[in-house]
């Protein structure tokens, strides 16, 4: 009998021993495969969800489709720019040249009326007769004073830019001369100024009054 007892306790610590030994190895066992469930779970990306970096090629074509706009813009703002520049350049040099006309030919209406005087003094010490001169002092004293105003004024004339245009002898350029008549006269060439009526004038390089004159015909 006691050997019997003694029998079924020695059994009873074997089993005891072996059971929280396999339990100890599931546990750890478990927490395993729990850890490297986890592990995975952290490290990969959710269901549905995507990568930062990744972009759908509707997005890609969108964006490839602004950036086109965008530099569109920046072209036609470029040329633009360059137009602005362009007239603003144009309308100084514009303007600059018109303050240069000013200055220059703003003399030009009162310089024309000015030519009927310097036509009077003209004609008048023309019309003095040469030999008279030396008989009469007081006509010579005269005569002296008109060409010395007359002088005087072509010498003001010529200070403003104003010149005259004499072309006996030239050949007819239109833009300077007014043909009034036409003359024969075999010891010149045709289309040949023959006979100054009235001098011309310029101020500068415009013609201001062009020369009367006869030219000779064909």
């Amino acid at each position: 009998m006691a050997s019997t007892a003694m029998s079924v306790f020695s059994n009873l610590s074997r089993l005891a021993c072996r059971v929280p030994s396999q339990r100890s190895r599931h546990g750890l066992t478990a927490f395993g495969r729990c850890f490297s469930a986890n592990s995975t779970a952290s490290t990969s990306p959710s269901e549905g969800q995507q990568s930062p970096s990744a972009v759908s090629a509707e997005e890609y074509a969108k964006l490839k489709e602004e950036k086109d706009f965008l530099l569109e813009n920046v072209k036609e703002l470029d040329d633009k720019y360059k137009r602005a520049l362009a007239e603003v350049e144009n309308t100084r040099m514009r303007l600059g040249k018109q303050i240069e006309d000013a200055r220059v030919f703003g003399i030009q209406k009162f310089g024309k009326d000015l030519l009927d005087v310097a036509d009077v003094l003209q004609t008048a010490c023309g019309a003095v007769p040469q030999e008279e001169l030396s008989k009469n002092a007081h006509l010579k004293n005269l005569y002296e004073g008109l060409k010395m105003t007359e002088s005087q004024l072509q010498g003001v004339f010529r200070r403003h830019g104003l010149t005259q245009i004499n072309p006996l002898g030239e050949r007819f350029d239109p833009n300077e001369h007014e043909a009034v008549f036409m003359t024969e006269d075999k010891s010149k060439e045709v289309n040949t100024v023959a006979v100054v009526s009235k001098l011309g004038y310029k101020l500068k390089d415009r013609v201001i009054r062009p020369a009367v004159v006869g030219v000779v015909k064909h």
